[in-house]
């Protein structure tokens, strides 16, 4: 998946908001004002760090070489996921972080 179908697919789950904290090249989703994305602009290949259950992060890690710890993120609770790890997985993932996160704000 491109980085533009990406962000669009972040931008269509409900209440999501989109910043850039870390400045311009780094886009920051949020879900009731609490971070579940982050997308690099300038990487040669493109990843997003996505946050996810830690026991399943591992697994992840084992399972999949284009997903990794997260970096400059809690290695415990996020992933760095390369946007070609197919987009099934991927959709996936992100319905992980955003569920995560939007739960908690019920």
């Amino acid at each position: 998946m491109d980085l533009e179908s990406f962000r669009e697919a972040v931008l269509r789950l409900p209440n999501v908001s989109e910043e850039t904290p870390f400045g311009p090249d780094v886009l920051v989703f949020k879900v009731g004002g609490k971070m579940f994305a982050l997308l690099g602009l300038d990487n040669p290949e493109p990843y997003t760090n996505l946050k996810c259950d830690p026991d399943r992060a591992e697994e992840l890690r084992i399972d999949h070489p284009g997903i990794r710890p997260g970096y400059h993120m809690s290695k415990k609770h996020w992933n760095s996921v390369d946007l070609d790890v197919g987009d099934a997985l991927l959709l996936e993932l992100l319905h992980h972080s955003y569920d995560l996160i939007a739960s908690k704000k019920k």
